[in-house]
């Protein structure tokens, strides 16, 4: 999978850009407050329809400007396309091949991208809310029916929630329309648990390998699915679903005194270990990077292995945050297979040998010019 180019109107600091790339690795090179992160976010943007940094996405309208527009030049095996993405104050409109999609379920999946930033070191050491939305966004580029029950998921969380605060406020009396609302939320997230379970099982296969690798046989990587309901791999669909509904019955009266729902995937964390420890409690920093590092690798490898194409992988400004090793095996796993684009605001800290012929775009006050050109 090859982006190709990448158009920007109103977007952030760019009035109106126009940049094609190479299908290997692009340096986006500059000082800081320069545009690099913001082409860096229009490209994560362009693939899911939000950005990686901020939730109002009024932020990367251009100011004084009514909307922002992004489109890109999509190249897979079997064919080459165009996306195209709108912001606006009013919400946002998504074409695949100038057609609008009606849901971003439907748009979201055609180009895939791994962002890899020095925010993503949290993800083993930060809150569990970190690692679900690295499971949800993860899932949701391979597979849109995820990404749909997800939607529906948070829409039935939504209304059992306010109706347990109207129960408890006497608002509200019908304990039916409660245990209508449990079923169904029970029904979708079975469906959910299925999918990340599955999940959780191939991103290990593939990350234990890499982390043994970097860290020179020396430690074991294992990744567990933490749930407040007793869950095991083996079960289905049906059987995750009854076990939901058991702890939704047991657990009533404490939702009631919390008035809030207590069970679900919305509730659930992923604990990694290294040699049988936790590595969010006892782990060395060099152990969560290390950690970090085989999980993005493993992301863009079980991707390829689901979407038979592999991902674009966005390192920004990340590669200053890993020492020579790390950075080794970093550049050595997406050498001539992964397109790639990075953001610095030096070469002099990347290894450049191990990085093999680069093409390099300078990058100031909102303009980009290709080095050599």
């Amino acid at each position: 999978m090859i982006l190709k180019e990448v158009t920007l109107q109103n977007f952030r600091n760019y009035p109106s850009l126009s940049v094609s790339f190479s299908d290997g690795i692009n340096v986006f090179l500059g000082e800081n407050a320069q545009g690099k992160t913001n082409l860096m976010e229009a490209i994560y943007a362009l693939a899911l329809a939000r950005s990686p940094r901020t939730s109002n996405e009024k932020e990367m309208i251009r100011w004084q400007e009514d909307s922002a527009k992004i489109t890109g030049k999509i190249q897979k095996r079997v064919s080459t396309f165009p996306l195209e993405i709108i912001f606006s104050k009013k919400g946002k409109i998504a074409k695949v091949n100038h057609l609008e999609q009606k849901k971003l379920s439907q748009y979201i999946g055609q180009l895939n991208v791994v962002l890899f930033a020095p925010e993503d070191l949290n993800l083993v050491k930060g809150a569990p809310a970190n690692r679900r939305k690295f499971l949800d966004m993860e899932l949701g580029q391979m597979n849109p029916v995820y990404l749909h029950d997800l939607v529906q998921y948070q829409r039935i969380l939504k209304q059992r929630n306010l109706y347990l605060k109207q129960l408890v406020t006497g608002k509200a009396k019908d304990e039916v329309y409660l245990d209508v609302l449990t079923e169904q939320l029970a029904i979708l997230g079975a469906d959910l648990l299925v999918y990340r379970l599955q999940f959780i099982k191939k991103l290990e296969a593939w990350a234990q390998p890499l982390h043994k690798e970097i860290s020179l046989e020396r430690e074991e990587l294992t990744i567990a699915y933490k749930s407040n309901v007793e869950l095991s791999d083996e079960m289905d669909k049906d059987a995750l679903f009854l076990k939901l509904m058991e702890a939704f019955k047991q657990g009533k009266s404490r939702e009631r005194d919390q008035a809030v729902t207590l069970f679900g995937p919305h509730r659930d964390d992923l604990v990694f270990q290294v040699n049988g420890r936790n590595v969010q409690n006892f782990g060395s920093q060099g152990q969560q990077r290390t950690t970090v590092l085989s999980l993005k690798l493993a992301e863009i490898e079980c991707m390829n292995e689901v979407l038979g194409e592999y991902p674009i992988l966005l390192l920004d400004d990340v590669l200053s945050e890993l020492d020579d090793e790390r950075q080794t095996h970093l550049l050595k796993a997406i050498e001539k297979k992964v397109q790639t684009f990075l953001t610095t605001t030096s070469l002099d800290g990347i290894k450049k040998n191990k990085i093999d012929e680069p093409t390099i775009y300078h990058i100031k006050n909102g303009e980009v010019e290709m080095e050599g050109v």
